[in-house]
């Protein structure tokens, strides 16, 4: 299984950029789809962002459509969610996410492996 670390949150104000990245380990970083989960206080946690295994497909949710760009390294087992434009809506808790199946989806369920999150905090 592999393990996974996030990092680079914090607190910025509205319309600031904030880049997120995830350092995985464990077994070859390149087998598996990742994504990028949020979960706001008082609401279930949400896709945001998924990358296939190469990095060539990407999909967004609509909400962060235009604003957010998920990339990978995949020679140095990272993957990365830059957030542009932020809003106060996006404020949660960020979790990077990863499955072993090479299908790009979005239901939290069918993702295997969990980080422990890291905080984004929007300020209008």
């Amino acid at each position: 299984q592999v393990q996974l670390v996030e990092s680079g949150g914090g607190l910025v104000q509205a319309g600031d950029s904030l880049r997120l990245s995830c350092a995985a380990s464990g077994r070859t970083f390149s087998i598996y789809t990742m994504g990028w989960f949020r979960q706001a206080p008082g609401k279930e946690r949400e896709f945001v962002a998924g990358i296939s295994r190469s990095g060539v497909t990407t999909n967004y949710a609509d909400s962060v459509k235009g604003r957010f760009t998920i990339s990978r390294d995949n020679a140095k087992g990272s993957v990365s969610l830059q957030m542009n434009s932020l809003k106060p809506e996006d404020t949660a808790v960020y979790y990077c996410a990863a499955r072993l199946s090479p299908l790009l989806t979005q239901g939290l369920h069918t993702y295997d492996s969990w980080g422990q999150g890291t905080q984004v905090t929007v300020s209008s």
